[in-house]
């Protein structure tokens, strides 16, 4: 039985050839090392858990956005509130000094009064989206009335919990004597409500204060955060990426490798032919 070993040869060569061809093109196709468990299974485990982390930390990255957002707008209000308070306690100043005859402290109730109707408009209508923030409508529960969960990680562990439930029900309450009573009453019903009036201030300072920590702290939150996805991704694109010039450069030597098999393999058979000729 004749066997062209040779041209067995030739063929396992191409074979070889072409499948490493295959390959190289695949991976200059995707621009992935990695396309199948096959390629490298434990970088395949690896890769696949770095991508999951990069994909919930830009989730986070979003959150933390938000989260700051909500916060700014509810700092906002109150940074309004406290103008306002601010031309109350001037009024309530003036209230204060028997200088004042009838007619000046009802012109200065009058303004104080339209102020406390626009402390209530502020504290009842801020919202963020479709929510409110404050006290709500008809004395409705607010969003930041009760603590609040923000995810700024990618795993269970990082989260934020914020209550400012205590620091607003002290600002309510301090705003509500605002309207206990006015400051026409008298050099002793201005001086109650300058009282008053600073009290309401204190307690806007405290929740700001409070607010602006929380935003501060999210802010080194996201830097951080940005930091972490930006070295995972290096770490991803490390293990799944392929090398362009490598992948180019293995490409251009397996395709000369089965041209040169493929030509060898003609060659071989073409033995054949040269035996059955001297034979003939």
């Amino acid at each position: 039985m004749f066997t062209n070993s040779a041209a067995m040869s030739s063929t396992n060569s191409m074979n070889r050839a072409n499948s490493a061809l295959s390959t190289a093109m695949e991976r200059l196709g995707t621009g992935k090392r990695i396309n199948s468990a096959a390629d490298d299974a434990a970088g395949l485990q690896i890769a696949t858990r770095l991508d999951g982390q990069s994909r919930g930390m830009g989730v986070a990255q979003n959150n933390i956005a938000k989260a700051t957002a909500m916060m700014q707008t509810a700092e906002g209000a109150f940074d309004e509130v406290n103008n306002i308070l601010f031309r109350m306690k001037d009024l309530a100043t003036q209230a204060a000094d028997d200088t004042n005859n009838a007619d000046d402290r009802t012109a200065l109730q009058t303004e104080f009064t339209a102020l406390n109707a626009e402390l209530n408009n502020i504290m009842t209508n801020t919202s963020y989206g479709t929510e409110k923030l404050l006290t709500g409508a008809s004395g409705a529960a607010g969003k930041l009335t009760k603590e609040l969960q923000f995810q700024i990680g990618a795993s269970k562990d990082e989260t934020l919990k914020v209550n400012l439930s205590g620091a607003l029900g002290t600002v309510n309450t301090a705003l509500g004597k605002l309207t206990a009573s006015g400051i026409s009453g008298g050099a002793a019903a201005g001086n109650a409500m300058l009282e008053n009036v600073t009290k309401a201030l204190d307690a806007v300072g405290s929740i700001r204060s409070d607010l602006g920590a929380n935003i501060n702290r999210l802010g080194h939150t996201a830097a951080n955060l940005a930091n972490m996805k930006d070295n995972t991704d290096l770490n991803l694109g490390t293990i799944r990426d392929a090398d362009f010039a490598e992948e180019g450069s293995k490409m251009s030597r397996q395709n000369m490798l089965m041209q040169s098999s493929q030509m060898m393999l003609k060659q071989a058979n073409g033995m054949g032919q040269m035996v059955l000729g001297m034979l003939g």
